[in-house]
């Protein structure tokens, strides 16, 4: 159930007919549960949909699935055009103006401050009192990004890969919380394109490093309730990076933005361009 950890090239690895988007998925508010749009645009920064809100806990610290799991039960809806926010908690749907009139706050994220306003409205209220403990609504300001690339790949076939080698039934992509998922490649075939650009429907990308994963993925994407060592999972499979992390899936930067949608191809950025 062991392999070698493999360095990535950039060898362009495929399987029978054209790679393909088969799922996108963003969170308009960090932490809560993944919408799965069939189009998104993907800026210099991202989806600027994506992690538009995050949370701050009294303690003026940041809050996520990592703390409380139970926060993928709650599903947010966000529509950028009208400024609207709903969030669909189990037992209750709260909505109101996603605009954010409350005071500015900086709230520690690892190493980084982020800096956004509170949000007025029902939201604060209905978390706390879901979660049982005092959660605020923070809209991120416009300049800031609460995630580590703007893009993120993982395979459908490296899905597959670590569930054989676990022997637990078809996982669930969103425990990984990736922006796009892709068909039509032998697992891990994307970490051969690390240092490569691609084009991805309309946009590039240029794959930078391999994704590190964080106990959050030992969680229930339905529940938010810990019920697999995920972690122990792909380590057995695929063993530590030369920096001691253990990844799965694989980080991107923008070359060109533009709109991807679920069905799309996935090609060299050099074959994109010469067709």
């Amino acid at each position: 159930m062991r392999c070698v950890h493999r360095r990535p090239g950039t060898r362009w690895v495929r399987s029978a007919g054209m790679p393909t988007v088969s799922q996108l998925a963003i969170a308009p508010v960090k932490g809560l549960a993944l919408l799965h749009p069939p189009v998104v645009r993907l800026g210099r920064d991202g989806v600027s949909e994506n992690r538009r809100f995050f949370l701050m806990a009294g303690d003026g610290r940041h809050r996520s699935g990592l703390a409380f799991g139970t926060l993928a039960c709650v599903e947010p809806v966000y529509d950028p055009a009208t400024e609207t926010l709903a969030l669909r908690l189990p037992d209750a749907v709260v909505s109101g103006s996603a605009i954010a009139d409350g005071p500015s706050v900086e709230v520690p994220w690892g190493s980084r401050l982020l800096h956004g306003r509170l949000v007025d409205g029902p939201f604060s209220a209905a978390l706390s009192e879901f979660i049982g403990e005092d959660l605020r609504l923070v809209r991120a300001d416009d300049a800031e990004h609460l995630q580590s690339y703007p893009a993120s790949i993982i395979s459908t076939a490296s899905l597959d890969a670590l569930s054989a080698s676990a022997g637990v039934a078809a996982l669930d992509d969103r425990r990984f919380r990736m922006l796009v998922t892709i068909d039509g490649v032998d697992a891990f075939g994307e970490d051969t394109w690390i240092g490569s650009e691609l084009a991805i429907g309309a946009a590039v990308v240029r794959v930078e490093l391999p994704t590190s994963r964080c106990a959050t993925t030992t969680r229930d994407p339905a529940t938010g309730l810990r019920d697999w060592d995920a972690l122990r999972a792909v380590k057995n499979l695929r063993g530590l990076s030369p920096t001691n992390t253990i990844d799965f899936g694989v980080y991107a930067t923008v070359v060109t933005p533009g709109t991807i949608a679920v069905g799309d191809e996935v090609r060299p950025a050099t074959e994109a361009a010469a067709a």
